[in-house]
């Protein structure tokens, strides 16, 4: 089958590839001419474990191509629109470019083409984008919503061994060449699950809220762990071995970020609001998260006894989770802030996010002159008064405790994810703070 994908950020160019590499013939298309560039050598633009390899593959098979332009859109059998739906200063999302992008392909769609919206947007949108396609072309099309399920990090992986497909369409067409897209996919019985359009786009931003809203829980329940004396690490084995609760989404941290869940959940809570009503437990999730994400600052601070001018704190990872170069919405962000505003400095390192993190720090003028990029984890603590670990790298699992204490002045931990065993910490002489443990 021959498919266009509009677009090369996350979704669409790990979208495209992994079709490519289950045989179907696709062109991604995106409006900056230097990413296509790098991706027609096979580079891609984002780190996601196996992407280049599968790039390289595909390409050189010619089943996998890269253009500025919409041309390839007349022969597509299928054209996804995989474009970002950022939010606005209101929380709704923005769906300027995908607005630009159906435009841009009614100029060029063949008859009986199927259109896929595999971005992220607002129940109602497809209904508003059929009626824009239809308002640029005389040509037949179907419309389709196919929201993506893809965590960072395995994202080829979660497309090539779908938990379940979901497809929003109102006829059998459209239906049916879906089903023959995914069908080298569902071979092991996942199921392809067929709904309307309004409901495939509630199920991606309900499924993405209860996630988002696992991880609030979890945390609220820690920071009482916290003040109780618990231990929330045997809490979350406790409840997650409940197949009615799970274990996925139960770890404590410094909140969520990514480029989903923060956005998804605000678009949510919009929606809502349009309709006249209230989504309260996804609104409480966000504001736990909003909370969550200084916790282990509070920490910092009881530890110095109120003051941390003057200190400098090394980080351990900026991502906002592992096996990423996504720093949206980090937690670093935040405690970064929060601590150049108390007068400290921050010396971070993390293996391929750092250089996002410096470009998106810019737009934070306090800490300015107050941040510094070090590329080796254990240089990064060079003088600094304690560790913060802010990303779960497997590398920062198992540290030399030897080779910390020779580097940091303050033999402290502040573990906001919860990676080191507490005894061994403590034993090697540290202080140490993690998330929802009452540590003596």
């Amino acid at each position: 089958m021959k498919v266009s994908v509009i677009g090369t950020g996350y979704v669409g160019l790990v979208s495209g590839t992994c079709f490519a590499e289950i045989g179907h013939h696709v062109t991604c298309i995106d409006i900056d001419p230097k990413k296509i560039e790098m991706l027609r050598r096979g580079e891609s633009p984002i780190y996601e474990p196996g992407l280049n390899d599968l790039l390289e593959r595909n390409i050189k098979a010619n089943r996998l191509h890269f253009s500025t332009g919409y041309e390839s859109c007349a022969e597509a059998d299928t054209i996804f629109l995989a474009v970002g739906t950022p939010s606005g200063d209101d929380g709704s999302a923005d769906l300027k470019y995908l607005e630009s992008a159906a435009k841009s392909i009614a100029a060029n769609l063949s008859d009986d083409c199927v259109v896929v919206i595999k971005s992220t947007v607002p129940v109602g949108t497809g209904k508003k984008i059929e009626s824009l396609i239809s308002q640029n072309t005389s040509k037949n099309f179907h419309l389709v919503n196919n929201p993506e399920f893809l965590k960072e990090g395995s994202a080829i992986e979660d497309f090539m061994r779908p938990d379940r497909v979901v497809i929003g369409s109102k006829d059998p067409f459209a239906a049916k060449k879906m089903d023959e897209l995914y069908a080298p996919l569902v071979r092991q019985g996942n199921p392809i699950y067929h709904m309307s359009n309004l409901s495939a786009e509630m199920t991606k931003y309900a499924a993405n809220c209860f996630l988002a809203t696992k991880i609030s829980f979890i945390n609220e329940i820690a920071n009482l762990c916290d003040l109780t004396g618990a231990d929330v690490e045997e809490v979350r084995k406790g409840i997650a071995s409940d197949v009615r609760v799970g274990k996925h989404f139960l770890y404590p941290g410094p909140g969520y970020g990514g480029s989903c869940f923060p956005k998804d959940v605000k678009a949510l809570i919009y929606t809502a609001k349009e309709y006249k009503t209230n989504l309260h437990i996804v609104q409480a999730a966000e504001d736990v998260n909003d909370y969550q994400k200084t916790v282990m600052f509070n920490k910092m601070e009881k530890h110095f006894q109120g003051s941390l001018s003057g200190k400098t704190f090394a980080f351990w990872g900026v991502a906002f989770k592992a096996n990423t170069d996504d720093v949206r919405e980090t937690s670093a962000i935040a405690m970064a802030r929060a601590l150049s505003k108390a007068g400290a400095e921050v010396r971070f390192y993390d293996p391929v996010a750092s250089e996002n993190y410096q470009a998106v720090m810019k737009e934070y003028p306090e800490t300015e002159g107050k941040l510094h990029r070090i590329d080796d984890m254990y240089e990064v603590m060079k003088d600094c008064d304690g560790l913060v670990t802010m990303t779960e790298w497997r590398e920062f699992r198992n540290p030399d405790y030897d080779q910390m204490k020779k580097l940091l002045k303050e033999k402290v931990v502040f573990d906001a994810r919860n990676l080191f065993d507490t005894d061994k910490t403590q034993k090697a002489g540290f202080a140490y703070y993690a998330i929802g443990k009452h540590i003596e």
